[in-house]
């Protein structure tokens, strides 16, 4: 067993995943039997590796040796798993579907990346002898295999982690976990590939239970850093040759001198193109008491995220539809508060599918205003400027942001100059517009929601710190699965998402008796649910 630990080990550091137990068959289809004897083997040195490191060994040199036994151990028995199935599935020699003729071919040696490294395996190919051409592996069919060469448990376990990290880093931790991984490439395409079930799965997906009888719903927006159509030139282009292939330091100078000199960007100019993606976050409040016996909501109950690059109205339309699913349709009385920023497209959405709820604006968002607007009477860092703020927090909170409006309105004429009178007019405009969203003091007293903290919150974790990250530059279109994604992993729905894929493709297979592939190339266009 000594022999057979040292190949195992080497092969375990291998990119490739190939694994020198499966070095018999690599020319030859192995029986069931003859890989059942190769696992009991490994079984047997298992128990002497045991054995043999109890009380003589530290801890971290025996699993160092324990984890690529087991791993091998692991792969033999997937072998097994698929032997059977070949053993076990009648393939005819011929087969006919409709105008399409096939005729079996001897077998032929496939390799499946699983969990525990790269198993190869036998399987009986029905080859297309007229029309086209091609053919289909149908016990792979049978066994619920699809053609890209990996198990759904890999790819859907280093998307998970594409989530979380990029893709080079995704490789990494998953290499160090298994011992190989597929490429940073692969899982790009796996995440496209996944990507193109979440809206099906969105729509479908069940109602929470046990939920609360208010439902709250809050939206954001963020921007992040996106490819320019100029830059995208540039790397679809044909490349330069590299005429320094060992000198990196020669290669960057013969770049930076064939760029030139980049120009100085200025203040204010933009530098990441952004483009916004819109989050939503809704959750429910229960009734309840507080310790005193008094009436409180409790919560939040049953919370869920939902992000897109899309326009902004295909996030209310899944909110708008999400609310339904959850018992809050227009027609059932029930209390809904829906609260967002300043952003006038956000109000009007929310107005237009929600015309039933409870709108309201951030508090902090008309506190970051009073600010705006103390400034532009008092001299900024002063203790007279604070205290103006706070007195106009105090009656903000008190529900009285008329009387707020009133005020600033008899001092628009004390701003010391022109352009901070035109500021203080703008904030005076824009506050008036909405003193019907400004009840805080109602909202107090019904324990609602005043600011879009939760949501502000989901912006900065699900978007800021996967999408704008230094040096990051997305294309929306290939963005969008991978937002959609991350907002179902936080939504803690990954393992019930993974196995409705895996039953959605199965039963695609199944009714056309073809493997298809999860694994794509090219992106979808963003989402069109709930657009005009």
């Amino acid at each position: 067993m000594a022999a057979g630990v040292s190949k195992v080990l080497v092969c375990e550091t291998s990119c490739k995943g190939e694994c020198a137990e499966q070095d018999d068959w690599r020319d030859i289809a192995p029986t069931s039997v003859q890989i059942r004897c190769c696992a009991e083997a490994e079984v047997a040195g298992l128990f002497a590796l045991v054995e043999a490191a109890g009380g003589k060994q530290a801890y971290e040199v025996f699993e160092r040796a324990l984890v690529p036994a087991v791993f091998r151990l692991g792969r033999l028995m997937v072998a097994l798993f698929l032997c059977l199935w070949q053993e076990r599935k009648q393939v005819n020699t011929s087969e006919e579907r409709g105008k399409e003729r096939y005729r079996r071919q001897p077998a032929k040696a496939r390799m499946l990346g699983t969990i525990f490294g790269k198993v190869r395996y036998w399987r009986s190919y029905l080859e297309q002898t007229n029309g086209r051409g091609g053919g289909y592996y149908p016990v792979d069919v049978a066994a619920g295999l699809m053609a890209d060469g990996f198990s759904l448990g890999v790819l859907s376990r280093v998307v998970q982690l594409a989530t979380k990290m990029s893709y080079g880093a995704a490789t990494v931790v998953f290499k160090s976990f298994c011992g190989w991984s597929p490429s940073h490439k692969t899982i790009e395409h796996a995440v496209l590939g996944m990507g193109r079930h979440t809206a099906e799965w969105v729509a479908t997906r069940p109602a929470p239970e046990n939920d609360g009888e208010v439902l709250v719903i809050q939206f954001d927006s963020k921007a992040t850093p996106t490819v320019r159509d100029s830059e995208l030139e540039k790397r679809r282009g044909p490349r330069q040759p590299n005429l320094y292939p060992d000198s990196p330091r020669h290669r960057g100078r013969q770049k930076r001198w064939k760029r030139g000199s980049k120009r100085r960007r200025q203040k204010g100019d933009k530098a990441k193109n952004g483009k916004m993606a819109t989050v939503v976050v809704m959750y429910t409040l229960k009734h309840g008491t507080d310790p005193n016996g008094e009436p409180i909501l409790k919560g939040p109950n049953n919370r869920w995220q939902y992000a897109s690059y899309a326009p902004k109205r295909h996030a209310f339309a899944v909110a708008r539809r999400e609310a339904d699913k959850r018992g809050f349709a227009a027609s059932s009385g029930k209390r809904i508060q829906v609260i967002t920023d300043g952003d006038n497209d956000l109000e009007r959405y929310a107005t237009e599918c929600f015309p039933e709820a409870r709108r309201s604006l951030d508090v902090m968002h008309v506190v970051e205003y009073l600010w705006k607007a103390g400034a532009c009477l008092y001299r900024e860092g002063t203790d007279v400027l604070r205290g103006w703020v706070e007195k106009q927090k105090d009656r903000l909170y008190a529900g009285e942001a008329a009387t707020i409006v009133r005020s600033l309105r008899a001092s628009a004429c004390d701003a010391p100059t022109a352009t901070k009178r035109t500021t203080l007019e703008e904030i005076i405009n824009y506050l008036a517009k909405r003193i019907d969203m400004m009840d805080y003091a109602d909202l107090a007293r019904e324990d609602l929601e005043l600011g879009t903290g939760i949501v502000e919150g989901a912006v900065r974790y699900i978007v800021s710190q996967r999408f704008d990250e230094g040096g990051m530059r997305w294309i929306k279109e290939r963005a969008e699965p991978l937002l959609q994604l991350r907002c179902i992993e936080l939504n803690g729905e990954w393992d019930a998402f993974t196995q409705f894929v895996q039953a959605k493709l199965s039963r695609k297979q199944r009714a056309s008796r073809r493997q298809i592939r999860l694994l794509h190339s090219a992106p979808e266009p963003l989402p069109t649910y709930g657009i005009a």
